[in-house]
C-alpha cells in the first residue's frame, strides 16, 4: 500500500481536530489525543481496505514488442492497458535503460470500467547496441482515493539500437518520389549521360540533344512532321560508390548528444541506400589502423540489409586513422573507376597531411570525395559576442581552427577531390543531394 495525497490530508485533518479541542478545553487535552488517534486509526484501516480492494479488480497492462530502434531519434514504446469493473486511476513506469532519455518517464492515465487504451512514451537512444527491458510497474488507486496498490508486471525483453532506421525509410521515400518525379522531369530536359529514348522536342528542350538523323527517318504519322526527335538521357547506371568511414579517435567525439561516427554511419547507410536506389554497385570499408571491415560492392537492395547488420556492431576507437593504409587497400581490391567517399574529420594543414596525400593518390583513376563532420559547436562559438577575457579567448581559437580547416580542404580541392563540409548533424541530406547532383551531371 502506498498512501495517496487524500489519505494525508484526512490525517492532517484530524491532527487540526485533536489541536482544536486541546486549545479550546485545555483540560481535554487525553480526549484531544484519544480522538486523534481514532481518527487516525479508522482513516488508516480504509486506506488498507481501500488498497486490499484494488487486487481484486486490478488492470492488465502489456508492452507491445519492441522493434529495433534508431539511434538519436525518438522511437515510439506502446503500452496497452485493460481495466475491470471499475474506473481506474493509474501511474505506470516502465523499466527503461537508463542511458536512454525517455519522455515521459511515468504515465498517468484515468480510465473508465472495461475500457482499453494504447499508451505511448519515447525512447531516444545514444548508443548503439542491445538494452534490457525490464518490468512494468502499475499503481492503481483505490475506489476511495485512500491508497494506491502498487504491482510489476514482468515484461523482460532485450531489443537492438541500430543507426539511423526511420532516416533510412524516410530517405527510401524520397528517392522513390524523385525517381517518378524529379527524375523525369530532368529526363524531359535530356540531363545524363545514357540513352533512354526518343521523344517529340518540346520548348525548353536543349537543341543541342536533337537527333536530326532520327528525326529525318522516321515515317510514323505518331508526331508530327514538323517536330525533331530528342535524345532522352538519363543517369548511367551500374556505377561504382566506395565509401570509407574513419572510426579513429576524431570519430569518438560527441555532437548533439551522439558519437561523430554515429553521424557518420547514418550517412554512410543513407548514401549507400540512395546508390543502391540508384542501380550502382556500393561497397562500405570502416577503418582505423587497418582497413578492419570491408564488405566489397554489390547492387540490390539485400546489399543494404548486410551492410546495416554488418556495420551495427561497430564502435570508434581512440587510434589514430591510417588514411594512406585504408585508400591503398582500397585499390588494390577495386580495379575498375569509382566514387570513392571518405567519412572523416579533419583540423588543419599539418595534423591532415596523411589524408592530403591519400586523396590525392586516388586522382586521377577514382572520382575522391572527402566527406568532413564539423563540430556545430565550433561554429557557434566563432560567431558568438564576447564580453570577457576568457569567451574572447575561445573564440578566438574557434576561429582559428576554422580558418586552419578552410585551408586544409582548399588543398585537397586544389588537387581534384570533390569537397563536403558540413555540421555532423547535417551531413546525410547534403550528402544525399550531393551524390544524386553527380550522378545527373554524370561527372563519374
Amino acid at each position: 500500500m502506498i498512501p495517496s495525497l487524500r489519505l494525508y490530508q484526512l490525517l492532517l485533518l484530524g491532527t487540526v481536530i485533536g489541536v482544536a479541542i486541546a486549545l479550546v478545553r485545555p483540560s481535554a487535552l487525553g480526549l484531544a489525543l484519544l480522538i486523534t488517534l481514532l481518527w487516525d486509526s479508522v482513516i488508516l484501516s480504509l486506506a488498507i481496505a481501500d488498497s486490499l480492494r484494488v487486487k481484486g479488480d486490478r488492470v492488465s497492462v502489456a508492452r507491445l514488442p519492441l522493434q529495433r530502434l534508431s539511434i538519436g531519434r525518438e522511437n515510439l514504446v506502446h503500452l496497452t492497458v485493460k481495466t475491470g469493473r471499475q474506473p481506474a486511476i493509474l501511474q505506470i513506469r516502465d523499466y527503461f535503460p537508463q542511458s536512454m532519455t525517455v519522455t515521459p518517464e511515468t504515465l498517468q492515465v484515468r480510465l473508465s470500467a472495461k475500457a482499453e487504451e494504447e499508451l505511448t512514451y519515447t525512447v531516444l537512444p545514444a548508443q548503439r547496441g542491445e538494452f534490457n527491458w525490464g518490468s512494468i510497474q502499475v499503481r492503481q488507486l483505490g475506489t476511495w482515493g485512500l491508497a494506491w496498490n502498487d504491482w510489476t508486471i514482468p515484461q523482460a525483453q532485450t531489443v537492438e539500437v541500430y543507426p539511423d532506421l526511420m532516416g533510412l525509410r524516410s530517405l527510401s521515400l524520397r528517392l522513390t518520389l524523385q525517381t517518378t518525379g524529379n527524375l523525369r522531369k530532368a529526363n524531359r530536359l535530356g540531363v545524363g549521360t545514357e540513352f533512354a529514348e526518343l521523344r517529340e522536342y518540346s520548348i525548353g528542350d536543349d537543341p543541342r540533344l536533337i537527333d536530326w538523323k532520327a528525326s529525318a527517318r522516321r515515317v510514323s504519322e505518331a508526331f508530327p512532321r514538323n517536330r525533331p526527335l530528342l535524345r532522352v538521357l538519363e543517369p548511367e547506371q551500374e556505377q561504382t560508390l566506395i565509401i570509407l568511414l574513419d572510426s579513429g579517435r576524431l570519430m569518438t567525439a560527441q555532437i548533439n548528444g551522439l558519437a561523430r561516427f554515429d553521424w557518420g554511419l547514418n550517412a554512410a547507410l543513407s548514401l549507400a541506400l540512395a546508390g543502391l536506389n540508384r542501380g550502382d554497385r556500393v561497397g562500405i570499408g570502416v577503418f582505423d589502423r587497418a582497413l578492419h571491415t570491408w564488405m566489397p560492392p554489390e547492387r540490390g537492395q539485400a546489399q543494404l540489409a548486410k551492410l546495416i547488420d554488418r556495420l551495427t556492431p561497430l564502435q570508434p576507437t581512440l587510434q589514430e586513422p591510417d588514411y594512406f593504409s585504408a585508400v591503398t587497400t582500397i585499390a588494390h581490391q577495386q580495379t575498375r573507376r569509382a566514387l570513392v567517399v571518405l567519412i572523416t574529420d579533419l583540423i588543419d594543414t599539418t595534423a591532415s597531411a596523411e589524408l592530403l596525400a591519400a586523396m590525392a593518390r586516388l586522382t586521377p583513376r577514382y572520382l575522391p570525395f572527402c566527406v568532413a563532420l564539423r563540430d556545430p559547436q565550433i561554429d557557434a562559438r566563432a560567431n558568438q559576442r564576447t564580453q570577457d577575457i576568457a569567451s574572447s579567448y575561445e573564440r578566438a581559437v574557434a576561429i582559428d581552427l576554422l580558418n586552419q580547416r578552410q585551408l586544409a580542404l582548399a588543398t585537397l580541392k586544389q588537387k581534384g577531390v570533390l569537397i563536403l563540409d558540413a555540421p555532423a548533424n547535417q551531413i546525410t541530406e547534403e550528402l544525399v543531394d550531393r551524390y544524386l547532383k553527380l550522378k545527373v551531371r554524370g561527372q563519374l
